[in-house]
């Protein structure tokens, strides 16, 4: 099962422009699409070590963040290890096939159908059971309100690195003319 959501960034019309300049200019950007993809990438991990929003806005800690400690988003590094780029000749994707990646983008406040499921307890009332009790929980709905947790989009860092790169490229494709 894969999960795929879009995230069209606003504010980034220079790197519209620039990039739109370079595939009109120069053919064959795949290159240079897959570095940029790279670029996003590998900027966009750090965000779950700083706990902040490509605008730099610091994320709600979450409920375990509050109880136990640690950072937000960052138990199992699942989803920041699985921030990935896919690059065209004209366009590049940065995101994640993580299931639960677009709750955490967007957040969420509303509810959810929990599928039936066996539980399996092995302590209760903060004391450890002798031995560990399985049951079989039904269905049932929950509510859930889960705050945004942008780690995806473009900073004012990225913006700035990626019109370099567009500028320095199209001087070297152009042979130093521009």
């Amino acid at each position: 099962m894969s999960v795929e959501f879009r995230l069209e960034t606003t504010g980034a019309q220079a790197i519209e422009r620039a990039l739109g300049g370079l595939v009109q200019k120069f053919s064959g950007l795949e290159d240079f699409m897959a570095a940029v993809g790279g670029w996003l990438a590998d900027s966009t991990r750090p965000r779950f070590e700083a706990g902040t929003a490509p605008d730099g806005s610091k994320w709600e800690p979450s409920q375990r963040v509050l109880k136990d400690g640690g950072r937000t988003l960052a138990l199992t590094r699942r989803l920041k290890d699985s921030i990935t780029s896919e690059a065209t000749g004209s366009s590049v994707a940065v995101g994640t096939v993580v299931q639960y990646a677009r709750i955490h983008q967007f957040g969420f406040d509303g509810s959810v159908q929990v599928k039936a499921h066996n539980r399996k307890i092995s302590q209760a009332f903060g004391r450890k059971l002798a031995t560990p009790v399985s049951f079989n929980v039904n269905a049932f709905e929950r509510l859930l309100n889960m705050p945004a947790r942008p780690y995806l989009g473009i900073s004012a860092d990225d913006e700035a690195q990626i019109l370099g790169d567009i500028e320095d490229y199209a001087r070297d494709a152009a042979g130093g003319a521009l």
